[in-house]
């Protein structure tokens, strides 16, 4: 495995008894998603292709599989040692529709190109190329004891919580969940928004925005930031409801699959990926994206009913668990590399 830096992801690999290979490579950033952005990054493409090229050789690697964040060198690479490439599409483009044809059609010289969901695949119209592949559970979720929960995180132990998880950002849709706390639904039950994530470093002001958000719609008491949590099953533990507001179309969000798997109920967008974790009204709940009044709407209707809530929570974890298990994920993922490798004849 080569990955640009070290970390986590590295260490687990490493325990995991996986060969890991740090080596800085090109990452493709949201920033470089326009004309002038993918020209910027050609000189570091050059060099990726070349270096990893070489290692394909050395190690006679027969297949590379690479996922869409790291941009092109991957591809290059696969391309000069000719052997087959697979692009792992986990991102939906929409946002960028200036740079996405030109990007379209880099990602479609690859072998195949397994997508998180069928959302991430329509996005590249009829082609043989992109196939679902939906991810696998990545964590055994589950939730904390309620009341412990709660003492851990300070919260009121009969306040009405709904918690949304992950990194704060403009489109996450921590300041849906703000607003709809701020509806008159939510507003008279007294309903506090738990959330939990920080932004990425640099970009501390969304965070800030957030808190300012609360402060000027009057419910700053409610409204709870507690920063990354690494226990995440307290706060599934203290959350009568976990949202995920998602303001763009999120092709298969983690936070949607941890939560449904750990039992949660789960009030979500209906858009992007969601729908296709959650079935309306049988293993979750979706609402009109960038609707806090229809957020807090579904959400008060919850909060009234715990027999809803554990039914929705319980079909969830049951379905979830079965759809996205590690190791349907990995028999997808070796199925693919097979058919690959032999309309490739290698």
């Amino acid at each position: 495995m080569v990955l640009p830096s070290a970390g986590e992801l590295a260490e687990v690999l490493r325990a995991a008894g996986v060969e890991v290979l740090i080596r800085p490579l090109s990452v493709l950033r949201r920033e470089f998603l326009n004309s002038r952005g993918l020209a910027r990054l050609a000189p570091a493409l050059a060099r990726d292709g070349a270096a990893l090229a070489r290692l394909i050789g050395r190690r006679r690697i027969a297949l590379v599989h690479s996922n869409t964040s790291v941009v092109l060198g991957g591809a290059a690479a696969a391309r000069l040692a000719g052997v087959p490439h697979l692009w792992h599409v986990r991102e939906i483009y929409s946002r960028f529709a200036a740079a996405w044809p030109v990007y379209r059609r880099v990602l479609l010289t690859a072998s195949a190109l397994p997508c998180v969901s069928r959302a991430a695949a329509a996005q590249f119209g009829p082609t043989r190329r992109a196939v679902v592949v939906l991810d696998g559970l990545a964590t055994d979720a589950r939730r904390a004891p309620r009341s412990a929960a709660r003492r851990a995180l300070g919260l009121d132990p009969d306040a009405p919580v709904i918690a949304v998880l992950g990194r704060i950002s403009d489109w996450k849709g921590q300041d849906v969940l703000v607003r709809a706390i701020a509806e008159p639904a939510l507003r008279d039950r007294r309903a506090v928004g738990l959330i939990a994530g920080r932004a990425w470093p640099g970009a501390e002001d969304r965070q800030r925005r957030v808190s300012e958000l609360a402060r000027e719609l009057g419910v700053e008491d409610r409204v709870r930031l507690v920063g990354f949590r690494a226990d995440v099953d307290t706060v599934y533990g203290a959350a009568d409801l976990v949202a995920v507001p998602s303001t763009e179309p999120d092709p298969l969000p983690g936070a949607a699959i941890e939560a449904a798997a750990a039992g949660c109920a789960v009030v979500a967008s209906a858009h992007g990926g969601l729908p296709e974790i959650l079935h309306d009204g049988v293993t979750g709940r979706l609402v009109a994206p960038r609707d806090p009044a229809a957020l807090a709407r579904v959400a008060a209707e919850l909060l009234d009913d715990a027999p809803a809530r554990e039914r929705l929570g319980a079909a969830a974890a049951r379905d979830v668990r079965s759809r996205f298990a590690a190791a349907a994920h990995l028999e997808r993922i070796q199925a693919l590399y097979e058919a690959v490798r032999a309309r490739r004849g290698v």
